[in-house]
């Protein structure tokens, strides 16, 4: 496999593990739910920067935490303390070239959801390094 597909299957891995864990739905970036219910996951791997060599990367991920408009903050701050337990400062080794580090992560203020005024959409995210040998 190449440095993305590996990527991919390290960051999926880890995600799997917070669908299992979660009361909450979780989607990949570009797929449409058909019922994604009022509070779920949307995630996003940003492999947008170079990496220490030819078969490294780096780049963000990208975690959409959906909730209802009104409800307030603490049901964000919940699923982003527990998505800081399964990622910040882990190292994933799936594939067989190579190793993800994930950094510290941010949490945005959030906003009403554009394209459905009622979800509270915060974007959850953090930094990774993806190194392939």
């Amino acid at each position: 496999m190449g440095k993305y597909l590996d990527l991919e299957k390290d960051i999926f891995s880890v995600i799997q593990q917070i669908v299992d864990s979660s009361a909450y739905k979780v989607y990949p970036a570009n797929f449409v739910a058909t019922n994604p219910g009022n509070k779920f996951l949307r995630f996003a791997v940003i492999p947008a920067g170079k990496g220490i060599n030819l078969k490294s990367v780096s780049g963000l991920l990208i975690i959409d935490i959906f909730t209802p408009v009104g409800d307030g903050p603490r049901d964000t701050s919940l699923i982003a303390d527990a998505l800081d337990s399964k990622l910040v400062g882990k190292s994933i080794k799936t594939g067989s070239i190579g190793t993800t580090q994930l950094g510290d992560s941010t949490l945005d203020a959030g906003r009403t959801d554009k394209d459905s005024p009622s979800l509270f959409r915060s974007t959850y995210t953090i930094p990774f390094n993806f190194y392939g040998v």
